[in-house]
């Protein structure tokens, strides 16, 4: 093999390496992407021309409220200690949180439309939580919910949310 096509060779794997490295977000970063687009219903939210949808006062609570409640327990979740009661505590904390936003959050039909693939993500992590379906772990629940809680952030106006 002569010089060039042998440099051309080796450019070529290290370009190739490079963008398959520089492809991968860092490992928080998957964590996240997993949390938000597995299975998920948020994955088929937009903006709104390209701005966040609008809250009211009740969203913005509630989805505190439920940020607050994983929060706590998140650290636990995160280490694989978080006991079936506690999962069942913080589905029950989440639900009610969420039946709260669906009986009193008054947004416009777009905006509303959008916050049903929340609400769909977190009522099914409530129900993973609590352990209903066997092919999937509780974890798997916190996974949905965490993804949603990230979701509202990017895709809802809230001056109070931070992440």
């Amino acid at each position: 093999m002569n010089i060039p096509a042998r440099r051309l060779r080796i450019a070529s794997t290290l370009l190739s390496s490079t963008l398959a490295l520089g492809a991968l977000p860092p490992a928080g970063a998957q964590e996240v992407h997993v949390h938000a687009h597995a299975g998920s219903a948020v994955a088929q939210m937009k903006l709104d021309d390209g701005r966040k949808w609008a809250t009211d006062a009740s969203l913005r609570s509630g989805m505190a409220a439920i940020r607050k409640a994983f929060d706590a327990d998140h650290p636990a979740i995160h280490a694989a200690k978080e006991a079936n009661e506690q999962y069942d505590a913080l589905a029950s904390q989440i639900e009610a949180q969420v039946n709260d936003i669906v009986k009193n959050c008054h947004l416009p039909a777009a905006a509303d439309a959008n916050l049903h693939f929340v609400i769909a993500d977190l009522l099914q992590g409530v129900s993973l939580m609590r352990g209903t379906d066997p092919g999937r772990s509780r974890h798997d629940g916190a996974a949905l919910v965490h993804g949603a809680l990230i979701a509202y952030g990017k895709y809802f106006e809230d001056p109070d949310w931070v992440g």
